[in-house]
């Protein structure tokens, strides 16, 4: 009997060394399978650290190519705005007056040397709110404003006169076309005209302009009317017979190749300066590396004033009150 017992008992024992080692098998084929996971992943991670730090090298390599691009771009910005300074000085001399200022840099040249008498601006924004149309009295109708007198009443630094205009029946004068101020359209009509304006950006941009969506699509801030485009894409385009070979006070707006702004005034129907015709003005314009160019309102009303004072001559004697006028703020 006692031997029989012990004989159980060892069955027992045995059965139950059997259940561990069933168990110990079961961990340690779940210890395997948890070690071949976590090699999986160990995997995984691996990748992702190599991707990642590819991805950061490809980065520093972008920025490295953006920097190179930026400074490259500026050096060639740097040496067109110089080619276009030693052109413009070998042309028409040293400047008669230059201001820095932080929202633009204008450098004002005579054009004696060109063989006109009248003055040209060369302008560089820095920002683009920096050019405006102003309306006189900043209304549409009114009695007019001189262009010295918008320009002290803005503290500009540079003004010419604007836009064509008309005398309406009630004695003032409003807008010829189309005329944009602050991004508003504030006379529409006369499409057949030349549009003039400058976008949010502060670029210049015009030609025709047919219909109002036209003027937010381009994101016009400020532009007025007259006639006619001189030059387009560096090329010159046909001038009307109505306007060809007539010698008159000119003033005129354009962009140089390299971006930056040009108001040229030139003096007429006067002794020692009887105007310059419009094919004349191409002429001269593509000299100076004009890009596009249009001629704004000319004769009587052709002012340029410059820190406060009248440069040129106007053909009136004295300065004609007009509806609008150009203005670049320092």
């Amino acid at each position: 009997l006692v031997l029989d017992g012990a004989e159980g008992q060892a069955d027992d024992l045995s059965r139950r060394l059997s259940d561990v080692a069933a168990v110990y098998d079961s961990v340690s084929a779940a210890a395997d399978e948890s070690r071949g996971r976590l090699g999986d992943i160990s995997g995984i991670l691996e990748e992702l650290i190599q991707a990642a730090e590819r991805e950061r090298a490809e980065a520093a390599m972008q920025k490295t190519a953006v920097e190179n691009i930026i400074s490259v771009s500026a050096q060639h910005a740097k040496e067109t705005n110089d080619v276009l300074d030693t052109v413009l000085s070998k042309i028409l001399g040293d400047p008669i007056g230059q201001t820095f200022g932080k929202r633009a840099t204008v450098k004002v040249f005579s054009l004696k040397e060109a063989g006109y008498r009248g003055y040209m601006a060369k302008v560089k924004l820095h920002d683009p709110t920096a050019v405006r149309l102003v309306l006189a009295g900043d209304k549409v109708g009114h009695q007019g404003e001189t262009t010295s007198a918008a320009a002290k009443r803005t503290g500009a630094v540079l003004a010419v006169n604007g836009g064509g205009f008309a005398k309406g029946e009630d004695g003032l004068l409003y807008p010829m076309g189309i005329t944009v101020v602050d991004g508003e359209i504030v006379s529409f009509y006369r499409t057949d005209l030349s549009f003039i304006g400058f976008n949010k950006q502060g670029n210049l941009v015009g030609g025709e302009i047919t219909t109002r969506e036209q003027i937010k699509e381009l994101g016009i801030m400020h532009g007025a009317t007259f006639v006619p485009t001189l030059l387009k894409d560096g090329k010159k385009v046909a001038i009307p017979s109505r306007y060809a070979g007539k010698r008159e006070p000119r003033t005129m707006i354009g962009h140089f190749s390299n971006g930056d702004l040009l108001f040229i005034v030139i003096d007429g129907r006067q002794k020692g300066s009887s105007g310059v015709t419009l094919e004349e003005a191409q002429d001269k314009l593509l000299e100076f590396n004009v890009r596009d160019a249009y001629n704004l309102d000319g004769g009587g009303s052709s002012t340029f004033v410059y820190n406060n004072k009248v440069l040129n001559s106007p053909s009136d004697g004295k300065e004609r009150k007009v509806v609008s006028n150009i203005v670049i703020l320092p």
